[in-house]
């Protein structure tokens, strides 16, 4: 075999193993069954995020589209902030208090404070901060079981499970404006 049909079969044999991985959904070990499955999925937009935006320089994590658009690095920590809302609203029945507003509020409203305030960290900066707010995320819910989850969030016409659906739905929208705006920058 020649060394460039080696290679091309090895890229197709790799590309089967990961496609046959990446169409498994199943619950999430530590987890009851519901919540499992919703952690499966929110992991695996994490991960397509994550391998979207792992490669960027510096120039690429704050590329700007346009005057309005919101750059990668403050959307990664717009997808944080956002989990971490929905942790204290879904956990705690509450909003962000006035240190949680602080600490989160530029990234969860973006627009013009975030172009202003989200810009010179490296890429890795803003995943670290996912990264942590997903391992609280983790340690929340396994202390919770589906009834919970089907339950009603205090004051809310919502569903625990529907908030934690919307958090997955909210990730998969910004997935999709990261990896455009990643493909402008070259």
């Amino acid at each position: 075999m020649k060394p460039q049909q080696l290679v091309l079969s090895l890229i197709i044999l790799l590309s089967f193993t990961t496609a046959k991985s990446q169409n498994t959904i199943e619950v999430k070990k530590g987890f009851s069954p519901d919540i499992g499955v919703v952690v499966s999925m929110l992991d695996d937009l994490k991960a397509r995020v994550t391998n979207s935006v792992q490669h960027l320089d510096q120039e690429a994590t704050d590329f700007l589209l346009d005057d309005k658009a919101n750059r990668i690095g403050a959307m990664i920590y717009h997808l944080a902030a956002t989990e971490k809302y929905y942790q204290v609203y879904t956990i705690e029945n509450r909003g962000y208090n006035k240190e949680e507003t602080e600490k989160w509020g530029v990234a969860m409203n973006l627009g013009d404070n975030g172009r202003k305030q989200l810009v010179g960290k490296p890429i890795q900066y803003y995943l670290d901060i996912w990264n942590e707010v997903r391992k609280e995320t983790y340690r929340l819910l396994k202390t919770k079981d589906d009834k919970w989850f089907n339950a009603k969030v205090k004051g809310s016409n919502m569903n625990n499970h529907w908030a934690w659906y919307h958090v997955m739905e909210h990730q998969a929208n910004h997935m999709g404006q990261i990896r455009m705006i990643a493909k402008r920058v070259n």
